[in-house]
């Protein structure tokens, strides 16, 4: 920022605030001295040498911020209206639901918001153009913030393809560390019995749940609970698979029973008759994505003289009950059209695409030097264990240490390297899926219209779920919340407000 205003120091005062959120940050260009270094500087040039300062350690993606309520605090008690700095828009937030809170204040002119990097202010009299700024460079940072997200389910789905369970053992195993410092599950001598014998006492068919339940309970002095127990009798862990969110994985440990033996069980809890069910599906596009305004029904699909037709289920006589009529029908492509219509108002013009290119590349920076630092020092520490492997051959063809030691040691150090690697990879590709999914989102919003009506059926669900939530329909008419920042995308065209700063 180089305009700078002069503001009266009587009615107004400012306040910084600079955040990290962990220790890690802290060595980076994000750290909080290297925040308020700037943005110190850049309040001196407005008029207030003394600002009142609030630096922090808080993550912000928590349900509770405790720090950041606490700067919501003080502007809320102030009795001037106050100038909020802050280095760049993720430092102060990750999601949407701060905007809400902070929007009251700056709409009231209580609040005027400085985002140092990004040459961004928020007033009472902001325009769309900058109102929009402000939504993307939340919308990314968000983005961040579920990339790393991502990363830890592939850190998950890689261990589980290594047949290693990512979290706490089940009852019946237990969680050790070995000697070469590899964390591993082991059979558990005792509750391991429990198991088996709950098994082999279901398996018979002649006692109940709740019968076995309290078998146990008295026989190894337990206080196992009935629901906990039918779980117990249902987990595949026992005889060897892992099922993690709905899919199976085999895994290296030591199992407790036979897979005949939880079959069994199965089939006794199951029955020997019951059919499995199957669901029927007809390929319409927009079949289980819209609800009846009026009863709250799904909408359903089906064909009728060589076209798709959409219509309320009238499921219970409810809907007729309220309009005292049968619901209306709508063709597909006519849904299709109003969808359309919609994609449209969302398109923005392309000299201000690069107006928020800018601004992502500015709120970019300072992950920049982040990436950089950690990935310095993550490549630091794969060397070193590069240079303990080399050393521990040279021991080794000296004769001065064991075989066995050896043996141990290398996979202790090369587990380490292992794990460094996938660091360094999942570091990377927060990068790449950060711009990538960027200019996802800036090619929809100029090109929407000409995207969705050009797009297969299974893409169309994915840009209308990528756009919209609540639909509902009236039987002639669709209705819908934008999720943001489309919701300012569509302000600012029916406005015309694509204006310079």
């Amino acid at each position: 920022m180089n305009n700078y205003r002069t503001y009266n120091t009587k009615e107004h005062e400012l306040v910084i605030s600079a955040r990290i959120s962990d220790q890690q940050q802290a060595e980076s260009g994000l750290s909080i001295p290297a925040q308020l270094n700037r943005i110190t500087d850049y309040g001196a040039k407005l008029g207030f040498p003394h600002p009142k300062i609030f630096a922090y350690i808080e993550s912000s993606t928590k349900d509770r911020r405790i720090k950041f309520q606490e700067l919501l605090d003080y502007i809320n008690n102030s009795k001037k209206k106050v100038i909020l700095v802050i280095d760049t828009i993720d430092r102060l937030q990750r999601s949407f639901r701060e905007s809400v809170t902070l929007e009251q204040y700056w709409k009231s002119g209580k609040l005027e918001i400085h985002f140092y990097r990004e040459g961004l202010v928020i007033h009472k009299n902001s325009n769309s153009s900058d109102l929009l700024r402000w939504d993307m460079g939340v919308m990314f940072a968000r983005s961040y913030v579920l990339q790393l997200s991502d990363n830890v389910k592939r850190a998950i789905d890689q261990k589980l393809l290594n047949g290693e369970w990512p979290g706490k053992a089940p009852f019946g195993y237990k969680n050790i560390t070995q000697e070469n410092g590899k964390k591993w599950i082991v059979v558990d001598e005792y509750k391991s019995i429990v198991v088996k014998k709950l098994y082999e006492w279901y398996s018979v068919g002649n006692i109940s749940l709740l019968g076995i339940t309290q078998k146990a309970n008295k026989e190894f002095k337990l206080k196992l609970s009935k629901g906990f127990v039918d779980y117990l009798l249902k987990n595949p862990f026992f005889y060897g698979m892992m099922l993690y969110r709905d899919k199976l994985y085999p895994y290296k440990y030591a199992t407790i029973i036979s897979k005949e033996l939880f079959d069994k069980v199965q089939q006794v809890k199951a029955g020997f008759h019951k059919k499995p069910f199957k669901y029927g599906s007809k390929p319409f596009a927009y079949k289980g994505f819209l609800v009846c305004s009026v009863c709250d029904y799904t909408i359903t699909a089906e064909p009728h003289k060589g076209h798709n037709y959409y219509h309320c289920t009238m499921y219970g006589g409810k809907h007729q009950e309220i309009t005292g009529k049968r619901a209306d029908w709508i063709r597909e492509d006519e849904l299709t059209n109003q969808f359309a219509d919609l994609f449209k108002s969302i398109q923005v013009p392309q000299d201000v695409i690069e107006d928020i290119l800018k601004t992502l590349r500015a709120t970019h920076e300072g992950k920049i030097d982040h990436y950089k630092t950690i990935s310095a020092s993550l490549k630091s520490e794969y060397s070193k264990y590069e240079n303990r492997l080399e050393q521990l051959y040279e021991d080794k063809i000296d004769g001065t240490i064991s075989k066995e030691f050896y043996d141990k040691k290398y996979e202790e150090y090369r587990n380490a390297q292992e794990d460094i690697r996938i660091r360094v990879e999942n570091l990377e590709r927060v990068d790449d899926d950060y711009y990538s999914n960027a200019n996802t989102l800036l090619e929809l919003a100029n090109r929407a219209r000409e995207l969705f009506l050009g797009s297969e059926l299974d893409e169309k669900r994915q840009l209308l779920g990528f756009v919209l939530q609540n639909c509902v329909f009236d039987g002639k008419n669709i209705d819908f919340t934008l999720k943001k920042p489309f919701d300012t995308l569509t302000i600012c065209a029916k406005r015309q407000t694509w204006l310079p700063r």
